[in-house]
């Protein structure tokens, strides 16, 4: 039997944008407020994405997901200084040898961290949701304060590369060349998780798993190695995501990684848990909203994505697309 897709929440992202354009006063300001709200919620959702796979899937309240962000961040800024004849370069192209490197080491270095954290943290504390966020709460502040020993308890900045600072002018509106970045990677990591969960083996083993853990492993499939291959998979996306976010606010704090937090769970939330669409629609709404409202009420900007999470769960209290009714 075909299971139509649901097409409303797809609507959430548009009619949110076109609900701000009578209010921004111009099309250029919305235009250049829609573009720096997808390129945010896009970068939302890298880091979102990796604590989606391991909340949805494993049941893992992982309160420590922010030290791979901060851990990501604070290693590629060593990389990319290691590059400064690249990253001054005028050329895009040199800029970019440096930026995917350094993005690509973040990622090891977090996946690595990661595979040590659920061994050592995560797993005695399987299935036992108040030790799991006891006991990540902890893992995140040794690992902040292993930052601080590392990089120095102070903030560190991370400019951008020569070629990737400025904005084009579309339209009369300034849209950052950097932010168009963000915008091309994000949607390259959806394409691929996308791909990964719906289209590949592993794929169909991980949601088999989630729904039949036993008879997963009655086939002979070893159900825990995949899981932890989730885990070092989300801890990566958390490195890369860091690194993105890092590069957008052009510096780092080692409390990076727990300020974010918050705008991570209110996106998985909204999306539905171990949902990788929601997530990227989750991630939108955010990033729109916190723009959108930034512009015209800063001070409610704060707010304002607590008020859209509320909104999304009085309409679907499960999230916009939860696993479960898959």
């Amino acid at each position: 039997m075909k299971i139509e897709m649901d097409w409303k929440p797809l609507l959430l992202a548009p009619v949110l944008a076109l609900a701000a354009l009578p209010l921004t006063g111009s099309f250029s300001t919305w235009l250049t407020l829609t573009v720096a709200g997808l390129a945010m919620g896009m970068i939302i959702f890298v880091i979102a994405s990796g604590l989606t796979l391991v909340f949805g899937l494993m049941d893992v309240l992982n309160f420590g997901h922010g030290v791979f962000i901060a851990l990501g961040a604070f290693v590629a800024s060593t990389v990319l200084g290691l590059m400064g004849d690249w990253t001054g370069s005028q050329q895009l192209w040199r800029n970019l040898v440096a930026v995917f490197p350094a993005m690509l080491v973040a990622m090891l270095v977090a996946g690595a961290v990661g595979l040590a954290f659920e061994r050592f943290i995560v797993r005695p504390v399987y299935g036992q949701h108040l030790k799991q966020i006891l006991i990540t709460m902890g893992g995140m502040i040794i690992g902040e304060e292993l930052i601080k020993v590392i990089w120095g308890p102070g903030q560190l900045p991370l400019p951008l590369p020569e070629a990737l600072r400025g904005s084009l002018i579309i339209a009369d509106a300034a849209i950052s060349k950097y932010r168009l970045l963000a915008v091309v990677v994000g949607l390259a990591v959806f394409g691929l998780l996308a791909w990964t969960l719906g289209r590949t083996k592993i794929g169909l083993l991980i949601r088999a798993g989630v729904q039949d853990r036993e008879m997963v492993e009655a086939l002979g499939y070893r159900i825990g190695l995949l899981f932890i291959g989730i885990f070092v998979a989300g801890s990566a996306l958390a490195g890369l995501g860091g690194t993105m976010w890092g590069l957008f606010q052009q510096n780092l704090i080692p409390q990076m990684g727990a300020q974010v937090n918050v705008l991570i769970f209110i996106v998985i939330i909204i999306g539905g848990l171990g949902s990788t669409t929601g997530a990227l629609i989750g991630a939108l709404l955010v990033g729109l909203m916190n723009n959108y409202v930034g512009f015209l009420v800063p001070t409610a900007a704060p707010f304002a994505t607590i008020a859209l999470m509320v909104a999304v769960l009085l309409w679907r209290p499960q999230g916009v697309y939860p696993v479960a009714n898959r």
